[in-house]
């Protein structure tokens, strides 16, 4: 083999080997930054899930102390219980916070509230509290039940 070809396979092989080593730096790079932005999220969503059932349990205090209305409280916890633990919801004594929303889900909020006419929303305050009423030991229960549930 000529000396010239074996100088050519020779400065072939080590630009090959020159961009296969700055592919795989490339690829570590790459790798660690994933990586990194992996375990961000995670402490985001770690962090997200922490103050979701501290919102849950401060209802459920708001509940037993009677500072807050046990309809407005059930929507609120059903909300938060969908996005850290959904299971729950069909869990005696936690489907309280479920059947509530589902009798008063119908009726408006916030600014539909405002919009609406006031005799109509009235009527709705009047089912909303005989709801509320006829679930208040249930909620109570619920209430001091998720307060010391461990998520």
């Amino acid at each position: 083999m000529p000396t010239w070809l074996q100088w050519s396979l020779i400065g072939i092989g080590l630009v090959a080997i020159v961009l296969l080593s700055a592919f795989i730096v490339r690829q570590l790079r790459l790798l660690r930054k994933d990586t990194a932005l992996q375990r961000k999220q995670a402490a985001f969503q770690a962090d997200r899930r922490a103050k979701i059932v501290e919102s849950i349990q401060v209802l459920a205090m708001a509940i037993e102390e009677d500072q807050v209305e046990y309809s407005e409280a059930c929507l609120r916890i059903k909300g938060l219980l969908e996005l850290v633990a959904p299971d729950l919801l069909a869990q005696p004594p936690y489907q309280v916070f479920q059947q509530v929303h589902d009798q008063i889900q119908h009726m408006p909020t916030h600014r539909a509230r405002k919009n609406t006419d006031r005799k109509f929303i009235q009527k709705l305050d009047k089912e909303r509290f005989a709801v509320e009423d006829r679930h208040a030991d249930a909620i109570r229960r619920a209430a001091t039940a998720i307060r010391q549930h461990h998520f």
